[in-house]
């Protein structure tokens, strides 16, 4: 056994001892980088919401994260910086008055947005932000609000975009049909950021609709939209009214719309775009919803793109277990109490696609009660496996997650993240960017992994049962040519993980080639110091990238998938293993993003990643070869 093993395991464990909430949850951050902090700031000021407390400390906060030439990044690797991110922050800087563009921060920023193009080369989204605000003309978008009107049945309607998708693109719809704008007397003038002046007040274009396939796409839409009934002007008024009832039909307890900053943010604009008072209850009430949501990181506020209390706390009572915590301590009883508190009852959009099944799923945030998901329903129903044979309420609870979770597989033999068979390939032909990230919920490897793991280890199903064999058959015939395979919510070494462990887990053979192959991918890109690393670019070039430095969750995955194959540890395993224990991380490797949301756009640093993967796997390691 490796010296030291048990004192590490234990060292975790204390940690997540320590850090339990009174509400048996784990409230560790969710954080995406400064564009929420950003966009705060710019929300309140545009609102003229003057929170100075709340915009000082974000302006402290994005103000740490420049980099030395000027630029601000999504990652620590990102070549020399993210014109986006670096926009955004220029402009929240400028807008909170507490900075303005002679100082020397901001001249190094203003001259890295005119190196990389200035303001016409930033992301869709941050646009829109502009044109919002009265910085940037309204980009052309032909797809009209009428769009809320066409009925299921049609070839293209709203519920064919995936979850998150809609709820950035409905309020959208309004703001666009009107190109809301609205400007303050604090308004910052951005004009100088454009390198040809003509250049602010051209028509940008979301889609290239010069491309045959998008014009037949975009021509589809709009001739359904044609055939629908009524005096053009009150189907007008008519789509208008469903947009915005869609959204408000969808307002969280909390008052973020779906428990997303992003939607949030675009739903309180498009309410105003309405004719909604700023002092409207549904518009104060969002604003308090995205406070509720501020963390504190290293000192300093971080605005939340949400909470992911209930995924923390479903990894985290999960590993406790298996590290062998009893599930009879209180820690543990009280976090599955607080999960059982947040399993879903209500039926939300999913059930457009999957009518036939009760609520029975968990969400990724404790505000989110309307739109759950697979990989966290999966994760709550491990971390309750012993409560749900001991008690009945918790096997009631397990029943209706259980039934949840089979009803979602897709035709296709996948699982996805939100929905059941929201997967149109001719939507991918809207050249949206980040598209491929937000307009499609296709079965993806690790989603369809995890779930496969958890069938074959925590209930009686294996590779015989029909379910089982089209989920292995599908993870089998979407493996790359290298032997791994790519996770939607991670990249490589994490899709790789998932899918050999959920096939091992029903069944499959570890000498299978498949496996076999995909074992040899992990052992070739394994670094000399025994861990693993991936860099987040290998989600912008679709290939595999080296971090060139280990981190503790890269390697937690990659060892875990190899003791899972593995009789005996092996040297790479134990070379895998003295890391997790010897090995402390460099404060960027800490920190650095281990989750995708959208690629070359938006990363995700869980903070609790560092500590749960490697309890996980170090505790795997010691439960298979204690005994050896």
């Amino acid at each position: 056994m490796i010296h030291g093993l048990n004192t590490e395991i234990n060292r975790i464990i204390n940690q997540f001892f320590k850090d339990q909430a009174h509400d048996g949850s784990w409230q560790y951050p969710f954080e995406t980088g400064i564009s929420t902090d950003c966009y705060m700031i710019i929300l309140l000021r545009t609102l003229e919401l003057n929170d100075e407390e709340l915009i000082k400390g974000l302006v402290e906060r994005i103000i740490s994260k420049q980099d030395q030439n000027g630029s601000w990044k999504l990652f620590y690797d990102e070549g020399d910086g993210n014109i986006t991110a670096t926009a955004e922050a220029y402009y929240a800087l400028l807008y909170s008055g507490y900075l303005d563009k002679h100082h020397p921060a901001m001249q190094k920023a203003k001259q890295f947005i005119l190196f990389k193009g200035g303001l016409t080369k930033i992301h869709m989204f941050a646009k829109i932000m502009l044109a919002l605000t009265g910085q940037y003309t309204w980009p052309h978008f032909p797809i009209s609000v009428e769009v809320m009107l066409l009925p299921s049945s049609f070839p293209i309607n709203l519920f064919d975009f995936a979850p998150h998708g809609r709820a950035n693109i409905v309020p959208v719809l309004i703001l666009a049909d009107s190109e809301f704008s609205i400007r303050t007397k604090q308004s910052p003038n951005l004009s100088d950021l454009f390198l040809k002046r003509e250049n602010r007040f051209l028509k940008d274009r979301f889609f290239t609709e010069d491309r045959e396939d998008v014009r037949s796409i975009l021509t589809m839409i709009n001739k359904g939209i044609q055939t629908l009934k009524g005096l053009p002007e009150k189907l007008h008024s008519a789509a208008l009214d469903r947009a915005e009832q869609y959204m408000i039909e969808r307002i969280e307890p909390d008052g973020t719309f779906l428990s997303y900053f992003s939607a949030t943010f675009l739903m309180i604009f498009a309410l105003l775009s309405r004719g909604y008072s700023k002092n409207d209850p549904l518009i104060t009430h969002a604003i308090q919803g995205l406070k509720s949501m501020i963390c504190r990181i290293d000192g300093h506020i971080h605005c939340q793109y949400t909470t992911e209390s209930v995924w923390n706390t479903t990894l985290i009572s999960d590993a406790l277990q298996e590290a062998g915590v009893p599930h009879s301590s209180d820690v543990i009883r009280k976090a599955n109490q607080y999960l059982l508190s947040r399993q879903h009852t209500k039926y939300g959009d999913w059930a457009l696609h999957n009518p036939n099944v009760l609520p029975g799923g968990w969400g990724f945030s404790n505000i989110n009660t309307l739109n759950p998901d697979v990989d966290d329903t999966t994760a709550a129903l491990r971390a309750i496996r012993t409560f749900a044979i001991e008690e009945s309420t918790y096997r009631k609870a397990w029943d209706r997650g259980t039934d949840w979770i089979i009803s979602m597989q897709n035709s296709d033999g996948g699982w996805a993240a939100f929905e059941k068979n929201v997967n149109k390939s001719i939507l991918n032909l809207l050249p949206i960017e980040g598209g491929i990230d937000i307009i499609n919920d296709p079965s993806t490897v690790d989603l369809t992994g995890r779930t496969l793991e958890f069938f074959g280890n925590y209930t009686h199903l294996k590779n015989n049962h029909p379910l089982i064999r089209r989920g292995v058959n599908w993870l089998l015939h979407n493996q790359r040519k290298d032997g791994s395979w790519v996770g939607r919510w991670g990249v490589y070494i994490y899709g790789t993980w998932t899918a050999i462990t959920g096939m091992l887990a029903v069944g499959i053979s570890q000498k299978h080639p498949t496996i076999r192959k995909g074992l040899k991918w992990l052992h070739d890109i394994q670094n000399i110091d025994g861990g693993w690393g991936e860099s987040c670019r290998s989600d912008i070039v679709n290939q595999y990238v080296p971090l060139k430095t280990s981190t503790r969750t890269h390697t937690a995955w990659a060892l875990d998938t190899l003791i899972k194959a593995a009789n005996e540890p092996t040297p790479a395993i134990n070379r895998g293993v003295k890391f997790l224990v010897n090995h402390k991380e460099k404060d960027w490797t800490a920190t650095y993003p281990k989750g995708r949301g959208m690629a070359g756009a938006f990363y995700i640093n869980y903070h609790s990643y560092e500590h749960v993967w490697p309890l996980l796997a170090l505790a795997h390691y010691r439960n298979k070869f204690q005994s050896l």
